[in-house]
Parts: C-alpha cells; structure tokens; sequence
C-alpha cells in the first residue's frame, strides 16, 4: 500500500469513528467523506458500506443518487458556465461548446490532468453581464467564443496547431 493510501484510509478511519456505522449516517458520512477527498473514492464507498452493513451497491446507489455528491475528483480550476435565461438567450450553448472544444471535455466532465472541470449552472446571478462564466471565483462576463480563446491561450494555440 503506498503512502498516499495509508493517509487516505487513516483519514476515513478516524472519520468513521466518530459514527456508530448505523444505517440512517450514511448521507452524513458522505458529506463528511467528501469535504475531507474532495469527492468520494471507490475505495471509501466500499469501506463506508462494509462499516454500515449495507451491500456496496446500496452505498454507491445514494452517492450517485444526489447532486451534491462528486465520484471523480474536480479539476484544479472549476469552469462555470451560466445557463439562466439572459445568458442562454445571448448564447450560453456557443460558450459551452467553445470551452468543450477547446479543453477536450464535455459538460459535467473533468480534464484527465485534473486541471479544469467544467459544469453548468441555472445562474450565476450575473445577468447584465449575460453570457458569462465564472473560473474559480472570477467571473468573466459579455462572453464570446472569441472571449473565450483568449482566457485559455495556451490551448487555443495548440487546437489550432492540430488543425
């Protein structure tokens, strides 16, 4: 077992015991599990449903269940884009599928070198400044697939360097 593992489960061990493995802690278990892995390992499923007593599937089954609950960890930078009715009216669809080109990801979806991932939301709260996304904590607004190339240049360049 490699270190980083050896970590990983000393942390779930010791937030498994402050439970007493009872069905009805499941959901606070996997809120706890996540906002300490950022998401929820394979691993701490299997580990959080052999503590409760519930087949893997059950545990799985509510993790992929609820909305809140991340099974694949998030990039570095959380790009999101704004799908509210001012900014899908001034074209929120061409921003997305500019991001999706240009990061080689789908909506929903993270980078394999965990740098970016990329989500959609019902709004931002940014309507004037329709369409808009925010990266991380930055929002970025009057978005244009134009826009969009120069916030990542890097891989702008290198798409056009494919073509």
């Amino acid at each position: 077992m490699a270190v980083d593992e050896e970590l990983e489960e000393g942390l779930l061990r010791e937030i498994l015991s402050f439970y007493k493995g009872e069905r009805a802690e499941l959901i606070p278990i996997l809120l706890e599990v996540q906002a300490n892995f950022g998401y929820l390992p394979d691993y701490a499923l299997q580990f959080i449903a052999s503590f409760i007593g519930i087949p893997e599937g059950e545990a799985y089954s509510v993790a992929s269940f609820y909305a809140l609950f991340r099974l694949a960890p998030l990039g570095r930078h959380r790009v999101t884009v704004c799908r509210g009715t001012a900014c899908h009216i001034r074209g929120a669809s061409q921003i997305v599928s500019e991001i999706e080109e240009l990061i080689s990801i789908k909506e929903g979806e993270t980078t394999p070198d965990l740098e970016y991932t990329l989500e959609t939301v019902a709004c931002i709260g940014c309507c004037a400044l329709a369409p808009c996304l925010r990266i991380d904590s930055r929002v970025h607004g009057e978005m244009t697939p134009e826009k969009v190339r120069e916030l990542f240049p890097a891989l702008g360049e290198e798409r056009q360097n494919v073509r």
